[in-house]
This record gives structure tokens, sequence and C-alpha cells, in this order.
């Protein structure tokens, strides 16, 4: 179960890289996904694909990497601690374009339930978004 949950954790970080795989996004995702974590968007796994392709369309160039994982088997939940960076190109969560290299960092926690994602809580520190890298 650890090695499973370890790579579910893993492809699912894999998608907010450009270019995002949305078959697997479709495959990792349970249709009654909730995202607890929404920023204003639905809850729905609809309304976590379209945070993820306006990320996408911000940071063309993205690429994020898992630096950090915590398992807990019994809940069937990950913590996953991710960086990632890319060319700001257009305005994401309220800022640029700035036409750099930024970086934002976070941490998720995913649900896992029969082999798909169900539930997703996040925060995302953007502090360095406007730093060059």
């Amino acid at each position: 179960m650890r090695s499973q949950l370890e790579h579910i954790a893993r492809q699912w970080i894999s998608l907010w890289c450009s270019p995002v795989n949305w078959a697997l996004f479709d495959e990792l995702h349970a249709d009654h996904f909730e995202d607890c974590s929404s920023a204003g968007r639905s809850n729905t796994k609809a309304g976590f694909a379209s945070g993820l392709r306006e990320m996408i369309h911000a940071f063309p160039d993205l690429i994020t990497t898992v630096e950090d994982l915590v398992i807990d088997e019994q809940q069937a939940r990950v913590a996953v601690r991710w960086r990632a960076q890319g060319t700001n190109k257009s305005i994401f969560l309220g800022h640029g374009p700035t036409n750099k290299r930024s970086v934002i960092t976070g941490i998720e926690i995913i649900e896992v339930a029969d082999n798909q994602i169900v539930r997703r809580w996040g925060e995302w520190d953007i502090s360095l978004f406007n730093s060059s890298v």
C-alpha cells in the first residue's frame, strides 16, 4: 500500500508540469473528487482541472518536483512538499506577468481510495513569485 500511495502522489505532482497529461489526470482523480482548498473555484474535479489549466497557461514551461513525502497508510493519505519553477507569462494568483523564472512552493495532502485521489488540501507559498530564480 505504501508504495502505491507514493506512486500515486508522484504521478499527481507530475501533472503540474507542462504539458499536462490529461488522460492521467482523469485516471488519478475520482469522479467525486473534492478540492478542500479550492481558492474560490468549484471544489470539483473539473474545478481543480481549471485551476491547473490556469497555472500551466501562466507558466508554460512549468516544472514541479517533489521535495518530500509523508505517507499515512491507515488514513490512505500522502503529504507532499513540492517546488514549482517556470517563466511567468500571464497573470496568476493576482501577480504577473513578470516574464521571469518564478518559484512557488507548497504542501498538499491527498486522500486516496480505490487507487484514485478523492480529496485534496493544499497551502502554497508565493513569496518567491516575483523573485528571479
